[in-house]
């Protein structure tokens, strides 16, 4: 007990020269904590060299009036993770890795809890909703035209409407994540069996031709298995020696609370995937290069630039829009054949960038944001 009094001093006394920081997630049954340890050790490599103390906390582990909390340190020299009481942090960053863990009533109470709390930061407070993100970014005239035809996809009678206005369709869970459960409609007219569905798996898809729309929607139906799910126009994207590719974003508020393109990639389709998700098959590739393989060197320097700026202008608007307060969000963009850019997906909690640049500039910024937050709360406090 007395080593324990001990160590909760030292931390104490650790917490008085750094801000305390804390990546939120949730407890597993084996008794420790779930989430992506190499990300979190990563964290805690970053934010230990940039003046930070942090410490994996879970959810169980959140008691909002206690000083010190048990939470879970990663030590370098022996790669264990070992439990320990921490102090209480300063900031919440919350990377909980699963959207039903995050719907459970417990969580929900915690993090709406820790919002109204002054003394701790909280940032990215849940996973986006798919037909919300859509709702938010059409009630601005600056983001609505990268938003392809959207709509709740309920009825063979709504799916019917949105077919003869777009002969092709994206049908995905307003909860889906990498791409999982997404599905193609093309409609292909004088055809007998006029109505092709393309279903994502693993790393292929599987289609299936039906001669009427209500075949199709019973085959939707089963596929979907009662998950909600969007339908969104689709959009011929660029294409390289025939394997269509996007852009993925990444945007984070900087040392200022501001948002910043961290970086820009580009995913290349699977042969016979629906998306360009990697694990799906697809390939990561430089939006430069493939982006002037399609449209030549000068139309590629300005769709890029364009890119950017409609990152940062649609974040601000999800920002605004949600009101909570967000540090960092991925997206999904796409050119089309005609150059045209479209937004198709955010995630607020981003999984790593493979690109060695982007990785590591992504890590430094959240710990920019986190000072940023800190300073914050310090002047409101009435300190420096």
């Amino acid at each position: 007990m007395n080593a324990i009094i001990q160590e909760v001093r030292q931390v104490n006394e650790t917490k008085k020269q750094a801000p305390v920081f804390a990546i939120l997630t949730i407890d597993d049954p084996e008794g420790d904590f779930r989430g992506n340890r190499s990300n979190f050790a990563d964290l805690i490599r970053t934010g230990q060299a940039m003046g930070f103390l942090v410490y994996v906390l879970t959810v169980k582990n959140l008691l909002l009036r206690r000083k010190s909390l048990w939470g879970y340190v990663y030590r370098f020299e022996t790669k264990t993770w070992q439990k320990q009481q921490m102090p209480f942090p300063d900031i919440i960053y919350n990377r909980i890795p699963l959207r039903e863990d995050e719907m459970q009533p417990e969580v929900r109470r915690k993090i709406k809890a820790c919002r109204r709390l002054t003394k701790v930061s909280l940032f990215n407070p849940s996973f986006f909703n798919k037909w919300q993100l859509f709702k938010w970014l059409r009630s601005s005239k600056t983001t609505k035209p990268f938003i392809p035809a959207t709509k709740k996809l309920v009825s063979v009678s709504g799916l019917r409407r949105l077919i003869l206005k777009h002969s092709y369709l994206y049908l995905k869970p307003e909860s889906g994540k990498a791409g999982k459960g997404i599905m193609t409609v093309k409609l292909l007219g004088g055809k007998p069996l006029p109505y092709r569905l393309k279903i994502q798996e693993d790393k292929t898809s599987s289609t299936y031709s039906c001669s009427s729309l209500q075949k199709l929607w019973a085959r939707i139906q089963k596929e979907s298995g009662g998950v909600a799910y969007i339908a969104q126009q689709g959009i011929q994207l660029a294409s390289v020696d025939d394997r269509r590719f996007d852009l993925r974003a990444l945007v984070q508020k900087n040392r200022n609370g501001n948002w910043e393109l961290t970086g820009l990639g580009a995913r290349m389709a699977g042969t016979s995937s629906i998306t360009t998700h990697v694990p799906r098959g697809g390939r990561i590739d430089d939006p430069e290069k493939l982006l002037t393989y399609s449209f030549g060197q000068v139309e590629a320097h300005k769709l890029l630039q364009k890119t950017r700026v409609a990152a940062l202008l649609i974040a601000k608007q999800i920002e605004r829009a949600s009101g909570q307060r967000l540090g960092e969000m991925s997206m999904d963009l796409g050119v089309d054949s005609s150059g045209n850019l479209w937004f198709f997906e955010a995630n607020s909690k981003p999984m790593k960038f493979d690109e060695p640049h982007i990785r590591q500039k992504s890590l430094e910024r959240i710990f920019q944001y986190g000072a940023y937050l800190n300073r914050k709360k310090a002047k409101r406090a009435g300190g420096v």
